[in-house]
């Protein structure tokens, strides 16, 4: 329970930095920080799948902040912070993958199952779902419901994206589009 309260004071404190940060690429950057401590909260909680979907929708929307506050701060990005912006960036590098060690040496054994639902799975899937991929069974016989809400989750990240990524919306009926604007 300790580290979902570390991880909720840097969820806290990256929304905050957010707020009160000048530029708008520091803000979107530390956005994605607490996006990322969602995702691995849902993880310290042993809820993986809604980890996957809070990542994939993290890491979508901070590809699309990103690229529109470039063309705005591009100056600050260029105008001679690149030695703290490096170090920053490799210091983050580091604590990232000293992290990744130790979440990674935790990991349990693989194929052997931590929950005990995952026993009743192995054990009785064949038998109640009649289906021979065990994986299958789970997805769409046992957790049903949840898969739909991911990929309904998933489905209208994507349709976002391809709404804000398209350049130009309905031509007119007498209307000429160039094709520099397609």
């Amino acid at each position: 329970m300790l580290e979902l309260y570390i991880l909720l004071s840097f969820m806290i404190i990256g929304a905050v930095i957010a707020l009160e940060i000048k530029d708008m690429i520091s803000s979107v950057i530390a956005v994605g920080a607490v996006g990322l401590g969602v995702s691995i909260a849902f993880l310290i909680l042993k809820a993986p799948d809604l980890a996957i979907t809070q990542l994939v929708v993290e890491i979508l929307i901070l590809i699309i902040l990103i690229r529109l506050t470039l063309k705005r701060d591009l100056p600050f990005s260029t105008s001679g912070r690149w030695l703290l912006n490096t170090v920053v960036t490799f210091i983050f590098i580091a604590v990232f993958l000293g992290v990744a060690y130790f979440a990674i040496k935790d990991l349990p054994e693989f194929g052997s199952p931590i929950l005990r639902v995952a026993g009743t799975y192995i054990a009785e899937g064949l038998k109640k779902t009649g289906a021979a991929n065990l994986v299958a069974s789970v997805i769409l016989d046992f957790r049903a419901y949840d898969t739909l809400g991911e990929a309904t989750v998933l489905f209208t990240a994507v349709i976002g994206v391809i709404t804000i990524m398209r350049k130009i919306g309905r031509k007119k009926i007498d209307e000429v589009v160039n094709e520099e604007d397609e």
